[in-house]
């Protein structure tokens, strides 16, 4: 073989595949950077005062600062055997509450998990969680992505963002 002749196909060869191995991650650098504009902020989940609850309910804000809508179509959580959405509304003055199978999210849009309202419904925790711990979750997107979010546990909702105290000298 020739080294002079092969050389300059070796080069081109290198060369042609370059640009193309850049486009090629370029699709996964923009899901990626797609997957985190979903995002859950202020998430907490309320501290039972049972000793082994069945299930808990998680809390928080979904915000969507995505430039396409979203769906929210599930969640999962290590720390427990299932989790899911719901929504707990008033018929006819009882309550009553329902998974959702699909929380849509706009453009630039939130939902506002609450208690009375939308909620993570987490079941059977793995283990007894304690004031102040981090869980784990992953919201589940329609299109196939996940979010991973964090969750504190809190016996109940922080106080609105309370204006600092005043002191008058």
């Amino acid at each position: 073989m020739d080294i002079q002749r092969l050389l300059p196909v070796a080069v081109l060869a290198i060369a042609a595949m370059f640009p193309a191995t850049c486009l090629a991650a370029q699709p996964a650098a923009k899901e990626a950077a797609k997957a985190t504009c979903v995002v859950m902020e202020d998430g907490w989940i309320r501290l039972s005062p049972v000793p082994q609850p069945r299930m808990l309910a998680g809390f928080g804000r979904i915000a969507n600062h995505c430039a396409e809508a979203v769906e929210v179509v599930g969640a999962r959580s290590p720390a427990f055997a299932a989790a899911s959405v719901h929504e707990t509304t008033q018929v006819d003055g009882v309550s009553r509450m329902r998974e959702l199978e699909r929380l849509p999210l706009p453009v630039h849009g939130q939902a506002l998990l609450q208690p009375g309202g939308l909620h993570l419904m987490l079941m059977q925790p793995g283990k007894a969680l304690a004031e102040g711990e981090r869980v784990p979750l992953v919201l589940l997107l329609a299109d196939g992505r996940e979010v991973e979010v964090e969750l504190a546990v809190r016996r109940a909702a922080a106080e609105a963002a309370a204006p600092a105290a005043h002191h008058h000298h």
